[in-house]
C-alpha cells in the first residue's frame, strides 16, 4: 500500500495512467479491432504501424494472434469454435453461468484448444512485412510500455521511487484496467444488456462500459454490422463511441478513407424495433 499512497504517489502518476490508457486503448479499438480485424477504414502505412504498436503496448497479445482470435470469434460467435463465448460450457444455474463468464472473461487465454491459427485467419496481414516485424517484436513493445512511464516518473521526481510509481500506475495498473475492460466485452457484452439488432449470437449493448471501452460495448451493434467503423449507431450511442471519434478525426485530416458507414435502410432491415 505504501507504493500507492503518501510519499510514494505523485499527481503525475494519474496523468501517466490516463494518457497511457487512452493511447493503448485506441491502439486496440481503432487499430487491432476496427482497422486490422474488420478493415473498417483505410489509412497510410505509418498510421497503420502506429496503431499496431500502440495496440501491442496494451499487452493484450501480438497483433496477428489477437486479430486471428477475433476473426475466429466472429466466424463462430457463441457457437462451438468461438474462443471465448460465455454460453458453451455445460451446466445450469448460477455457478454454471459464473464458470462460463470466467471462461469468456479470462479463462480462455489459458486454453490452447480453440485458439485461432494465424496462417488461416490473417493471411492478408501475414503478407505485410511491417506487421510481421511488429508481431515478432511484441516483447519489445511490452517492455517499452513499462519502461517509458518509469523513465518519465524518474525524471519528474528524480529518484527510484518516481520511476517505480511510474511503472506501477502508467504500466501495471494501466494494463490491468484496460485488460479487464476488453475482457468484459467478451464476457459481459455477450451475457447482459440490450439488443438493437438481429444477430446470430448473444451480443449485447452495455452503455455503462461505452466510454471506458472506446465504444466497444455497443457490442450488439458491432456484431450486427462487423465492418462498420462506428459502433454507436444511434445519436446518443455515437456520442459515446470514442473509437468512432478518432476515425472521424483521421478522416477529416485526410488520414482515413474508405470509411465504412452503415446506411439507415440497412440498419432498419435488421432492427428489432421494426
Amino acid at each position: 500500500m505504501a507504493l500507492l499512497w503518501g510519499s510514494y504517489f505523485h499527481p503525475h502518476d494519474v496523468v501517466l495512467l490516463v494518457v497511457g490508457y487512452l493511447l493503448t486503448g485506441v491502439g486496440i479499438t481503432v487499430g487491432y479491432h476496427r482497422l486490422f480485424t474488420h478493415r473498417a477504414f483505410a489509412t497510410k502505412k505509418w498510421v497503420r504501424y502506429t496503431f499496431a504498436i500502440l495496440g501491442s503496448m496494451a499487452v493484450e497479445g501480438p497483433i496477428l494472434a489477437w486479430v486471428a482470435d477475433h476473426r475466429k470469434h466472429h466466424q463462430f460467435s457463441d457457437q462451438h469454435g468461438d474462443p471465448h463465448s460465455p454460453h458453451l460450457m455445460e451446466g445450469e444455474g448460477f455457478f454454471a453461468a459464473l464458470k462460463n463468464l470466467f471462461h469468456a472473461h479470462v479463462g480462455w487465454l489459458f486454453v490452447a484448444e480453440g485458439r485461432a491459427e494465424i496462417q488461416k485467419y490473417v493471411p492478408d496481414l501475414l503478407a505485410e512485412r511491417g506487421l510481421r516485424i511488429i508481431h515478432k517484436l511484441f516483447g519489445v513493445w511490452l517492455a517499452i510500455s513499462l519502461i517509458v512511464p518509469g523513465l518519465i516518473g524518474y525524471f519528474l521526481v528524480g529518484n527510484w521511487r518516481g520511476a517505480l510509481t511510474g511503472v506501477l500506475w502508467g504500466g501495471a495498473i494501466r494494463i490491468f484496467l484496460l485488460h479487464h475492460v476488453t475482457f468484459s466485452i467478451n464476457s459481459i457484452c455477450h451475457f447482459w444488456g440490450r439488443r438493437n439488432f438481429k444477430s446470430a449470437d448473444e451480443s449485447r449493448n452495455v452503455w455503462l462500459l461505452s466510454l471506458i471501452s472506446f465504444g466497444e460495448s455497443w457490442h450488439n451493434n458491432h456484431h450486427a454490422f462487423p465492418t462498420s467503423a462506428f459502433h454507436g449507431m444511434k445519436r446518443l450511442e455515437a456520442a459515446m463511441d470514442p473509437g468512432g471519434w478518432v476515425i472521424t478525426g483521421l478522416e477529416k485530416l485526410g488520414l482515413a478513407w474508405k470509411v465504412v458507414r452503415i446506411p439507415r435502410e440497412r440498419q432498419a432491415s435488421k432492427s428489432l424495433a421494426a
